[in-house]
């Protein structure tokens, strides 16, 4: 990524003044971000809001997450400015920002516990339909990790919305178990416990098998 990216300030900061895009925006810059990335087939995959809609919870959101590997953020970027948007580097760590009609979209290249996107949540992901737009949409446990390692004092959402896929998603819990183990295996846990505890049907096998991690095969 050049160094006037890194060093500029975030121009579109601006746009996060309150201001909650109408439904036909959002789903316009949708479309837009996705015929740009899979026009250039840049590696891809949509999750936060729209993510848990399509696969779980039907919640409202107002911004578009995209998930991208670390070495392709510079051309995403330039696509993006090419049809129209605003970018910027917002933080280098982890995190870029494209507007489009005030519509913020975050552009994602490390989560929380060091994930990045790779071929396996390629290949997992499932194409999917958000009010009438076609996407790529990452996997129902991979995007439960994110959700249980996102969660912090003003996310709380990202907690139910990990709640919503145990509940409505057929998961692959020895993916699951592996996945969290590789990342957040403590957070996992306790979503997985809690989600016991709200009558949610969670394997012990997947349970035992994160605590013995966790715990090194200690009896709690």
């Amino acid at each position: 990524m050049s160094a006037s990216r890194f060093d500029q300030p975030c121009a579109t900061d601006h746009y996060t003044d309150g201001h909650i895009p109408d439904e036909a925006d959002l789903l316009a810059t949708l479309d837009d971000v996705v015929r740009c990335l899979e026009g250039s087939e840049t590696d891809h995959l949509l999750m936060g809001g729209i993510g848990s809609f399509a696969m779980a919870r039907p919640r409202q959101t107002h911004d578009i997450d995209v998930f991208l590997r670390p070495g392709d953020v510079e051309r995403t970027l330039d696509l993006l400015e090419g049809d129209g948007f605003e970018t910027s580097v917002h933080d280098p760590a982890w995190l870029a920002k494209a507007f489009k009609r005030r519509v913020l979209v975050d552009l994602i290249f490390r989560s929380s516990g060091e994930i990045y996107l790779d071929d396996e949540m390629l290949e997992r992901s499932e194409r999917r339909d958000y009010k009438g737009v076609s996407a790529r949409v990452i996997s129902a446990e991979d995007l439960l990790v994110i959700k249980a390692l996102a969660t912090g004092e003003t996310t709380a959402h990202h907690w139910y919305d990990a709640l919503a896929l145990i509940a409505k998603c057929d998961l692959d819990w020895d993916y699951l178990v592996r996945r969290a183990n590789q990342a957040g295996p403590r957070r996992v846990l306790s979503l997985l416990i809690y989600a016991e505890s709200c009558d949610l049907a969670v394997p012990t096998a997947a349970i035992a098998a994160i605590h013995d991690t966790v715990h090194g095969g200690a009896v709690a």
